[in-house]
């Protein structure tokens, strides 16, 4: 028997010729390979067009739907006129303050955000997480009426306030407002 594992084998589409004679070595892929290399451009460059086309027609429909017409720009708005009595810039005068930053509570009310120290808010006795609900005889439903009563008080005489603590207790609280120099 003839041992085959020391004899050189030919690689497939390599057979070498018989009886010294030149043989075309036959490639049975290289046919169909010619044509594969543009029929793959052509479709890549057809797939990536498609999805190009594709994407920009969703985001015009989704521009459409949302109501985005283009890249957001910020209205412009006319400054408002200015009076002509009041042209000039005046300071406003200086008004009384409690010393407290506020602002909306959950329900009527102004809650004291944060407190001056010193201040009169914090002589009188607020604490951050307080809800004033009357100064004076103003009664407080924002942080805006609250802003406008102290305006309205006088710098220096006392008011009392009605305050709802966040445990829950209602106390009232004599302040005396500060000027803002």
């Amino acid at each position: 028997m003839e041992q085959t594992v020391l004899r050189p084998k030919p690689m497939p589409g390599q057979n070498r010729p018989e009886a010294g004679g030149q043989e075309s070595v036959r490639r049975p892929h290289a046919a169909p390979r010619r044509g594969r290399r543009t029929r793959t451009l052509l479709l890549g460059v057809g797939a990536g067009t498609a999805l190009l086309l594709s994407g920009t027609g969703i985001g015009l429909v989704t521009a459409a739907v949302t109501g985005i017409a283009g890249p957001a720009v910020p209205p412009r708005q006319a400054p408002p006129p200015v009076p002509a009595a009041h042209a000039a810039a005046v300071p406003a005068p200086p008004g009384a303050t409690l010393g407290v930053e506020v602002a909306d509570g959950e329900k009527a009310g102004a809650l004291v955000v944060a407190v001056h120290v010193p201040g009169p808010g914090y002589t009188a006795g607020l604490v951050r997480g307080d809800l004033v609900l009357q100064l004076g005889a103003a009664r407080v439903d924002t942080a805006a009426d609250l802003a406008r009563a102290v305006t309205r008080s006088r710098p220096g005489e006392a008011v009392l306030l009605t305050v709802r603590h966040s445990s829950g207790a209602y106390q009232q609280l004599t302040a005396t407002p500060g000027l803002v120099t």
